[in-house]
């Protein structure tokens, strides 16, 4: 009767044993899971960070028998982001400046690329990854731009000449880390264009001077503003180890002029990271704005008139730019 005793307390034993041990497993489960929760929370606060990437290309000439021109060209590019979360609320906001110009043979510095562009987007958790959110957006280009026809210069561009301001309220869904998609039944877009040769001529979609068959005058306007929905597509991927690649597209219709003529902004982003300071980049940029008319050439590159013979003819056209560059890159800040 001992030994029954014996073994039932060494059982009973092992049984407090194995519960413990259990317990303990189940205490570390839990405390995983709140570290878990702990390292997420501690994601709120500020992230900053950006790239800059500098291209230089010489090309020099001496009694080279098939032809040519010296040329230098310079092109910088600069994509900084300080982005917030607090809670559910988040702020992300981005910076990109782009300058260009080239000189070749004995011509003056030319401008090759131009661009200034801050975009501002708040978000407030709404749940099952959608945020109630407002975005602010404005671009414009930092210097004067020509454009070169019959060998002759005209001034076509200048620093808020145009300068696009965008505001939209709307709903922006984020699955993960790598894909937004921003919806804005509320958007309007204010256009400037603070030159008054350009602004007379009616640029950019402002209103431009004018005089009908009846004798009524139309004074020119340096602003426009449009009322419309907008969408905003951003999406980021990084295909290898040192290769990246982010696309970025922006869709706008004006509800009360021609709505199914809808604003085109696309831009796309290869880099390829060589070392820690040198890299190569494949960047594009497609544009179709149904108020911005550009003069149409034939095959020559001379303008192309209507029917009276002397009137130029100028339409919505597409505009698309390319650039390769390999030069000095640095990136910092948060990843």
């Amino acid at each position: 009767m001992k030994t029954l005793y014996l073994i039932l307390a060494l059982v009973i034993g092992s049984a407090n044993g194995f519960t413990q041990v259990t317990k303990g497993v189940d205490d570390l489960i839990d405390d995983e899971k709140k570290l878990k929760k702990v390292t997420t929370d501690s994601t709120d606060g500020w992230q900053r960070g950006g790239l800059v990437n500098i291209n230089f290309t010489q090309v020099s000439l001496t009694n080279w028998a098939s032809g040519g021109q010296n040329s230098i060209s310079l092109a910088g590019f600069s994509s900084l982001f300080a982005n917030y979360k607090q809670g559910k609320s988040t702020w992300d906001n981005t910076l990109v400046m782009q300058f260009g110009q080239v000189k070749q043979g004995g011509n003056s510095f030319v401008k090759s690329d131009d661009r200034l562009q801050f975009t501002s987007k708040y978000g407030r958790d709404a749940g099952k990854n959608w945020y109630y959110a407002a975005l602010f957006d404005f671009q414009t280009q930092f210097t004067v731009g020509y454009s070169e026809s019959n060998n002759s210069a005209t001034r076509i561009s200048d620093f808020m000449a145009p300068a696009y301001f965008l505001g939209a309220l709307g709903m922006d869904y984020k699955p993960n880390k790598n894909f937004t998609l921003f919806i804005a039944p509320v958007t309007a877009k204010y256009t400037v264009v603070n030159d008054d040769s350009l602004a007379f001529e009616g640029a950019y979609g402002v209103q431009g001077f004018k005089v009908d068959n009846d004798g009524t005058v139309t004074n020119f306007e340096n602003t426009r503003l449009e009322i419309g929905g907008y969408l905003r597509v951003n999406y980021k991927k990084q295909i290898m180890e040192n290769i990246t690649y982010q696309s970025n597209l922006g869709l706008f219709s004006n509800y009360t002029n021609n709505p199914q003529n809808i604003d085109v902004n696309w831009d796309n982003i290869l880099n390829m990271k060589v070392n820690k300071y040198i890299s190569a980049s494949i960047t594009t940029s497609l544009i179709y704005d149904d108020d911005v008319k550009i003069a149409v050439l034939k095959d020559d590159g001379t303008p192309k008139v209507r029917a009276d013979g002397a009137t130029p003819e100028v339409g919505p056209r597409t505009q698309f730019k390319y650039v390769l560059g390999v030069g000095f890159a640095y990136t910092f800040g948060d990843k």
